[in-house]
C-alpha cells in the first residue's frame, strides 16, 4: 500500500488507470462473494483517495463514487455499511474546485432506502440506518456549500432526505412512548450509533444550512411528512420537530416558517378539529420562539389568518349544535362542539402568546386590527344571535391575552377613539359575560403599576394605605385624555351598573374600575366627577324608575360604599372619611344587605324596599361637599347631579328595537330647526325663562308622549301610509337640494357674454380667444 500511495502522488496521472483497474476488480469480487478482497481493495480505494490532492483526482473520483454505488446496490449489510463509510470519508475532503458534472441523486436515493430498513435482525436494521443517515449527511456536507450543487436544495430530493430523517427520529419518540429505551439495540450503544439523535443532528445541520430562497422547499416536506403519518394529533412529535427546524435556521428566515405552517392549516380548514388544533399548537411554539426575532410584516398575517379560522371554527361549532336537533347520538355532536372549543381555546393563546411578546407600538396596532374584527352594533351584523356572541367573547378573550402586561405612557396613545368606541359599544350589550370582558380589556391597559391583585374583590377596605399602592403624579395628557373621553368612561361605568343581568363579578370589576381610574387618572377635578358619578348610582337605584330587581339595587349601593370608602382614604380627607364611616357604621347595624361582605353573600336576606327617607343610610351630597369644602376642590361642582352623556350609540345599542330608533330618526327631522330658532327670538329672555328651561320635567313628559305617538303609528300603521310619509320627506328633501344646488352651480358665464336662448334652456356660445374683449388693464 505505501508503495501504490508513493507511485501515485509521484505519477498523478497514473490515477485515472489505477482507479479504474481497483474498480474492475472490485466489481468481479462483489459479483464472486470474494468479500475479503472487497474489503481490501475498498481501503486501497480510500488510502489513495485520502493521500492525494492534486487536479487529475477528478476522474479517480469517479472510480471511486462507482464502486460505492456497486457496494450500496448490494444486498450485503456489512457491504452497504462499508461503502457507506467510504462516502463519508470522501465527503469529509474539502476539493479545491467545484466539479461541474457530478451527480448525487442516486446517493440521496440509496441512503434514504436505507434510513428506511426493515431487516429482521434489529442491531443490523438499526447499522443499516446509522449507515444511511450518515451518508445523507455526507451528501449534505459535500453539496450544501458547493455552488454548483445547489440542485440538493430541489424537491425530489428534499422530499426524499427529510422524511427520512424524521422517520428516524419519530421512531425514538415511538420507542420512548412505549417505554423502551431510546437506543433500539440496547443499553450498550453511545449516541453516535443511536439513529434518532445521529438523525436529529443531521437536520439541524441541513436546516442550518438553509438559504433564503430554501426555506420552503426544506419546511414543506416536514408538513407532508406529519400530515402523512397522521402526526397532528397527538402533536409532540410535530411540536418536537417545530423546536428544532425554528433553533436550527438562521433568525432572519424564521418568519418564512410561520407562513408555511400557516398556509397549511389554511389547506387543513375543514379537518378534524384535533388536527386543526394540533397544527394551531405548532404554529404557537413557532411563534413563541420567533416573536422576539425578526417576525416583520407576517404580524398582521398571523393574526388574519388566527382570526379568520376562529370564526370557521365558531360557525362549524354552531352548525353542529344547529344540526344536533335532527341527528340521533348528541353524544356525538356534543363531542365534536367541545373538540371545536378545543382549536378555539389554542388560537387565542397563540394570539395572546404572540401579542404578549410584540413590543409595544406593534403591540397597539394588533389591538386595533383585532378590535376591527370585532361584530359591533351599528355595523352590517347587528343581530346579537349566538355566533356572533361566541365571537364576540372569543376575540374580546383574545384581547384580554394580548393587552396583558402592557405598559403605555398615555392613556391616549393606548385608548384611541377607534379602538374605545367599539369597545365601548360591546360594554352596552345585554349579556354579563362580555360586559367583564370589556371590564378586564380596560384594567390591562389602565392599569399601568400592576396595582389591581390588592384591588380584587369588592370590599369595605379598612386601611387603603396598608395595600401600599403605587401611583405616579397624573401626567398633562393624561389629564386632556380624561377631559376628552372622561364623560365616555363614566357613562359606561353608570350604564353598566343598571345591568339587570350583573352577577358579582359584574360588581368587582366595576369597583376595580373605579379604583383603577382614581389611581391612576384622578386630579381634583376628575375625584369630584366620580364623586358626582357615585351620587347618581345612588339615586338612580333608590328613584327605580326602571323596575330594577332588588338584588340589583342592593349591589350598586354596595359598590358605591365600597368605592366612596376608597376614594375617601385615597385623597385622604379626615373629614369625608368620617362622613363615609359612619353611613357603613350605621348600614352594618340596620342595612346590611347594603354592604358589599353581605349582599354578595348566598341566600342574604333582602328588603321589601328601600327607604330614601332615611337619610342617615346614604351618603348625602351636602355632607360631602362640606368635606371638600377646603383648597384644590371645587365643591360647587358636587350639586350639579350627574346625567350620562346621550351618544349615538344609544340608537345602536340593543336597548332600542328597530322601530324606536326610526322612531327617534323621524322625530329628529320633524323637529325641523329654523321654527326653534324664530320661536327663541321672539322671546324675551328672563330668569323665569331660563329657570324654566332648565325644569324640563313638564317638556320630557311631551317628548315622551310625543314618541309614543311615533312609535305607535309606525307599528301600527298600514304599510302605504308609513311608504307614503317617507316619500314625502324625502321629495321634501330633493326638492329644497335642487334649489340649493341651483343657486351655487351656475354655467360660468363666457368672456364676451354671448347668451342665447332656445328651447326655455339658456345656452353659452363659446368665443375663440382672439375675439374676446378684454379690459385695457388685462392686456400686457
Amino acid at each position: 500500500m505505501e508503495k501504490l500511495t508513493f507511485y501515485a502522488v509521484s505519477a498523478p496521472e497514473k490515477l485515472d488507470r489505477i482507479g479504474a483497474y481497483l474498480a474492475e476488480r472490485l466489481s468481479r469480487d462483489v459479483v464472486r462473494h470474494r468479500y475479503g478482497y472487497v474489503v481490501i481493495a475498498m481501503e486501497a480505494l480510500d488510502q489513495l483517495l485520502m493521500a492525494c490532492h492534486s487536479q487529475s483526482i477528478k476522474p479517480f473520483v469517479e472510480s471511486f463514487l462507482h464502486m460505492v454505488a456497486k457496494l450500496l446496490e448490494s444486498r450485503e449489510p456489512d457491504l452497504q455499511v462499508l461503502g457507506t463509510n467510504s462516502f463519508v470519508k470522501f465527503a469529509n475532503i474539502e476539493e479545491d474546485t467545484p466539479s461541474y458534472h457530478r451527480r448525487y441523486d442516486f446517493f440521496v436515493s440509496q441512503f434514504s432506502a436505507m434510513c428506511h430498513s426493515t431487516h429482521e435482525d434489529v442491531e443490523t436494521r438499526t447499522r443499516i440506518r446509522v449507515a444511511g443517515i450518515k451518508g445523507l449527511q455526507g451528501v449534505v456536507r459535500k453539496t450544501v456549500n458547493d455552488e454548483l450543487q445547489a440542485i440538493i436544495w430541489e424537491p425530489q430530493h428534499m422530499d426524499k432526505l427529510i422524511p427520512s430523517m424524521l422517520f428516524n427520529m419519530q421512531d425514538s419518540e415511538d420507542l420512548d412512548r412505549a417505554g423502551h429505551p431510546s437506543t433500539p439495540s440496547g443499553a450498550g450503544q453511545d449516541g453516535e450509533e443511536n439513529p434518532a439523535a445521529l438523525a436529529e443532528s443531521c437536520f439541524r445541520e441541513l436546516l442550518g444550512r438553509a438559504a433564503y430562497g430554501n426555506m420552503n422547499n426544506a419546511v414543506r416536506p416536514v408538513l407532508v411528512h406529519l400530515d402523512n403519518h397522521h402526526l397532528w394529533d397527538p402533536n409532540e412529535f410535530a411540536v418536537s420537530c417545530f423546536r428544532i427546524i425554528m433553533y436550527s435556521i438562521q433568525a432572519q428566515h424564521s418568519h418564512h416558517v410561520i407562513q408555511q405552517v400557516l398556509n397549511h392549516l389554511d389547506t387543513h380548514n375543514k379537518t378534524a378539529p384535533r388536527v386543526r388544533a394540533g397544527i394551531v399548537q405548532v404554529l404557537l411554539e413557532t411563534v413563541a420562539i420567533a416573536a422576539k426575532g425578526s417576525v416583520g410584516p407576517t404580524v398582521l398575517e398571523v393574526f388574519n389568518t388566527l382570526l379568520k379560522h376562529l370564526r370557521m371554527s365558531v360557525d362549524f361549532e354552531l352548525g353542529e349544535s344547529s344540526r344536533r336537533n335532527s341527528s340521533a347520538s348528541a353524544s356525538s355532536v356534543r363531542g365534536k362542539e367541545s373538540e371545536e372549543r378545543i382549536v378555539q381555546n389554542a388560537i387565542i393563546q397563540t394570539i395572546g402568546f404572540f401579542g404578549g411578546n410584540l413590543p409595544d407600538y406593534q403591540r397597539a396596532e394588533v389591538m386595533m386590527f383585532i378590535m376591527g374584527k370585532v361584530p359591533v352594533y351599528g355595523t352590517p351584523c347587528h343581530t346579537l344571535d349566538t355566533g356572533t356572541k361566541r365571537i364576540q367573547t372569543m376575540l374580546l378573550s383574545s384581547l384580554i391575552m394580548v393587552t396583558s402586561g402592557f405598559k403605555s405612557k398615555s392613556m391616549a396613545a393606548a385608548l384611541p377613539p377607534p379602538f374605545l368606541d367599539p369597545l365601548f359599544s360591546i360594554s352596552l350589550m345585554e349579556d354579563s359575560e362580555l360586559r367583564q370582558l370589556v371590564l378586564e380589556i380596560l384594567h390591562n391597559i389602565i392599569d399601568r403599576h400592576d396595582n389591581r391583585a390588592k384591588l380584587r374583590g369588592i370590599r369595605i377596605i379598612p386601611n387603603v394605605a396598608a395595600l401600599k399602592i403605587k401611583r405616579e403624579k397624573i401626567s398633562k395628557q393624561d389629564v386632556a385624555f380624561m377631559k376628552k373621553h372622561g364623560q365616555q368612561l363614566y357613562r359606561h361605568i353608570y350604564l353598566g351598573c343598571k345591568e339587570e343581568d350583573n352577577v358579582h363579578k359584574n360588581f368587582e370589576l366595576l369597583f376595580t374600575t373605579l379604583a383603577i381610574l382614581t389611581i391612576e387618572l384622578a386630579n381634583e377635578e376628575v375625584v369630584i366627577d366620580l364623586i358626582r358619578l357615585s351620587v347618581a348610582l345612588q339615586d338612580m337605584v333608590l328613584a327605580n324608575e326602571e323596575n330594577m330587581p332588588m338584588i340589583i339595587r342592593c349591589g350598586v349601593n354596595a359598590l358605591v360604599a365600597a368605592y366612596l370608602n376608597f376614594l375617601s382614604q385615597m385623597i385622604a380627607n379626615p373629614p369625608f372619611c368620617q362622613h363615609v364611616s359612619k353611613v357603613i357604621e350605621l348600614r352594618n347595624m340596620d342595612a346590611p344587605y347594603l354592604l358589599p361582605e353581605h349582599i354578595f353573600r348566598d341566600k342574604c336576606p333582602l328588603p321589601e324596599s328601600l327607604d330614601k327617607e332615611d337619610r342617615l343610610l346614604y351618603f348625602q351630597t351636602s355632607d360631602m361637599a362640606e368635606c371638600l369644602a377646603g383648597p384644590g376642590y371645587n365643591a360647587d361642582r358636587l350639586s350639579i347631579p350627574y346625567i350620562p352623556q346621550v351618544t349615538d350609540e344609544d340608537r345602536l345599542s340593543r336597548r332600542k328595537s328597530f322601530v324606536d330608533t326610526v322612531s327617534i330618526g323621524m322625530d329628529i327631522v320633524s323637529n325641523s330647526l329654523p321654527d326653534k330658532v324664530g320661536l327663541m327670538s321672539n322671546t324675551e329672555i328672563t330668569f323665569e325663562t331660563l329657570k324654566k328651561a332648565i325644569d324640563t320635567t313638564g317638556l320630557e313628559e311631551q317628548e315622551r308622549e310625543k314618541r309614543r305617538q311615533v312609535m305607535e303609528k309606525f307599528q301600527k300603521a298600514p304599510f302605504e301610509e308609513i311608504a307614503a310619509h317617507c316619500e314625502s320627506k324625502a321629495n321634501m328633501l330633493h326638492d329644497r337640494l335642487a334649489q340649493i344646488f341651483e343657486l351655487t352651480i351656475r354655467p360660468p358665464p363666457s368672456p364676451s357674454g354671448v347668451v342665447s336662448i332656445s328651447a326655455g334652456h339658456t345656452q353659452h356660445q363659446s368665443v375663440p380667444v382672439y375675439e374676446m374683449k378684454f379690459p385695457d388693464l388685462c392686456v400686457y
